[in-house]
């Protein structure tokens, strides 16, 4: 047997791929050496829902076998599913013992497209229930951050945020509503992009949260995030980011959107950092903030957010639900009965916010108000509690989702208490590009730790 060695782990997803397409490595080594360091670091983590261990390897072995692999840009390269994205053969429980436990028939159109791009899917990472929450723990376990156990990973795409951060693969597919991939991303010191409508086939659920979630990119640098995306909206002119050629006017703000949500110093200054970064780069950086969301906007996006769950809770019986989320369903069947859910209000906020968009091509925002919260048995708590906590966390993203604008959460640095910071950058529709462009510019301005220092302790030979 080829001797497999931990030196695969930790590696970038665009490095593996040409590892596998120029013959110098076979995709099962690299599958196994994943699966390894997934049988060492999960048992604490919990990232992975399901592990597809014997499976994932045949299949790798199956493109082993192919011959010419040149054209397939993720060969051979790992990669966990978020579990509210189907998996054939795999069953999908988006957090839920209300859910069946049977397997999908057929996998989702962007577990197709990553397949055919030559990528193994090595199992389904955590959710909260019905994906609600910005914390991941539930009936299935907790998903715990790999910078410090003991606090949360962010949700909901909280599993694939911490399979990133402890390397157990190179890329992650997360899904945003309210910020399900920015807030994950931004607690655990990965990258993640949620793009705009009609760029990554969405399909989540029954309506995607009427209309405000999608499906995007995890990663642990931007170059793969946007090689990931190129094959997520088979276009190929996303694969590459590179730094800006021109000069850009970027805004920034650190005021936060909602009262009472007051945002941490060095989260701040990681805000001011960034800009200060590029503006030294030639970018025309200003304070401005974006237009406050009227009322009525607020009240679109929670009605929104409590109506998507209400939806996704009418296939199965309620009645198994954790309590905060059978009280989150009835607010949403409330909504719908009173006519909250309007498109008309998502027309009108983008309205508000299209002369900011046309004055600034960019905003500069925190992610997050303060570092992760403890991991500490949210779905056990009440609805109240719940609610209170994720709002004074993560109240910067979910006005983005409302307009169905792109942004990405991008790190910035380490707080003093040991965690990772981050940066969200927002751009109006199609600017999908531009953002992973500044991105990569500031990856490059100042490079940031591409994996938690539990992951790198870890390293594992295998026999």
């Amino acid at each position: 047997m080829q001797t497999v060695t931990a030196a695969f782990v930790g590696q970038t997803a665009a490095a593996l791929a040409a590892l596998v397409r120029g013959g110098d490595a076979a995709a099962a080594d690299i599958v196994r050496a994943h699966l390894v360091h997934i049988a060492a670091l999960d048992p604490a983590i919990g990232a992975f829902q399901v592990v597809r261990h014997e499976t994932a390897v045949a299949e790798a072995e199956v493109l082993d076998r192919r011959g010419d692999l040149s054209a397939l840009p993720l060969a051979g390269v790992p990669v966990a599913i978020k579990d509210n994205v189907p998996v054939a053969g795999e069953p999908m429980r988006v957090g839920s013992r209300a859910t069946p436990d049977t397997p999908s028939a057929a996998d989702h159109e962007t577990v197709r497209r990553l397949r055919s791009a030559g990528a193994i899917v090595v199992g389904t990472t955590r959710v909260p229930e019905l994906c609600v929450w910005a914390t991941t723990d539930g009936a299935f376990g907790a998903s715990r951050n790999p910078w410090n156990l003991d606090r949360t990973t962010g949700g909901s795409s909280g599993g694939s945020a911490a399979a990133l951060a402890a390397a157990m693969t190179p890329l992650a597919l997360g899904a945003d509503g309210v910020g399900s991939i920015r807030i994950p991303a931004a607690s655990c010191g990965v990258f993640g992009l949620k793009p705009g409508p009609h760029i990554v086939p969405s399909q989540l659920g029954t309506s995607s949260w009427f209309g405000m979630a999608e499906n995007g990119p995890m990663a642990s640098t931007v170059e793969d995030a946007a090689l990931m995306l190129s094959v997520l909206a088979d276009r190929p002119d996303l694969a590459r980011a590179e730094a800006p050629a021109n000069s850009l006017r970027i805004a920034i703000s650190t005021r936060s959107p909602l009262p009472g949500a007051s945002v941490d110093s060095q989260l701040r200054d990681a805000v001011t950092d960034s800009a200060t970064r590029l503006a030294g780069a030639g970018h025309k950086v200003e304070e401005a903030n974006p237009p406050a969301a009227p009322f009525r906007g607020i009240a679109g996006i929670l009605a929104h957010w409590f109506a998507g769950a209400a939806e996704e809770a009418e296939a199965i019986d309620v009645r198994l639900l954790e309590p905060r989320n059978r009280t989150h369903a009835r607010l949403g069947r409330m909504a719908r009965r009173a006519g909250l859910v309007r498109s008309r209000d998502r027309e009108a906020w983008r309205a508000l916010t299209k002369p900011f968009f046309q004055r600034f091509d960019l905003l500069l925002t925190p992610v997050l108000a303060s570092t992760p919260i403890q991991c500490d048995r949210w779905s056990e708590r009440g609805w109240a509690a719940n609610i209170y906590a994720n709002m004074r966390f993560a109240p910067f993203a979910g006005a983005w989702n409302f307009a169905g604008y792109p942004a990405a959460s991008v790190p910035a640095g380490i707080h003093s208490d040991g965690m990772p910071m981050s940066v969200q950058i927002v751009g109006s529709r199609g600017r999908e590009g531009l953002i992973l462009s500044v991105a990569r510019q500031l990856e490059l301005l100042r490079p940031w730790p591409r994996h938690a220092p539990l992951a790198t302790r870890a390293r594992i030979s295998i026999p």
